[in-house]
């Protein structure tokens, strides 16, 4: 009887495990730290507008360095930038890399490269995604407008 009883628990502990197997398949958009991370651009370590002084272009860098903070706290998932050649603008023609915003964290966006112009140094990396530090888009911003 006790043969009869482990035996059927036995059965019942295998068809379980069988018929469960989806509770132990990984989920492709999990970020896997040992197999895939996804890398993360961090902030640079120096101001731009601090390179400038006391200058007169200090005040417009200080300016624009406002109004891409409060752009990059603004995105949100399902939104989509320019990555090159217009980022804080809507991606028009003159855009050469489009991403989507597909996550959110706290000081980070999660970006997918959706399309890039063969002349683009995003080319390579499309569909790649990336989390980029808010200070990163900040500076990016600032970089494709000169300061």
């Amino acid at each position: 009887m006790k043969w009869t009883w482990a035996c059927g628990g036995l059965l019942l502990v295998l068809a379980g495990c069988i018929t469960d197997k989806e509770a132990f398949r990984p989920n492709p958009n999990d970020e896997d730290p040992l197999v895939g991370a996804v890398p993360l651009v961090r902030s640079p370590q120096q101001d731009r507008c601090a390179q400038h002084g006391r200058s007169s272009v200090r005040g417009n860098c200080d300016e624009a360095k406002y109004l891409a903070t409060e752009y990059t706290r603004r995105l949100s998932v399902g939104d989509e930038v320019c990555l090159e050649g217009g980022f804080g603008d809507e991606p028009g023609s003159g855009c050469k890399a489009r991403a989507a915003v597909i996550d959110t964290a706290p000081n980070r966006v999660k970006l997918e490269v959706r399309t890039a112009k063969p002349d683009s140094r995003w080319f390579n990396a499309e569909m790649r995604h990336a989390w980029y530090e808010e200070g990163a888009l900040v500076d990016l911003y600032l970089a494709e407008r000169g300061y």
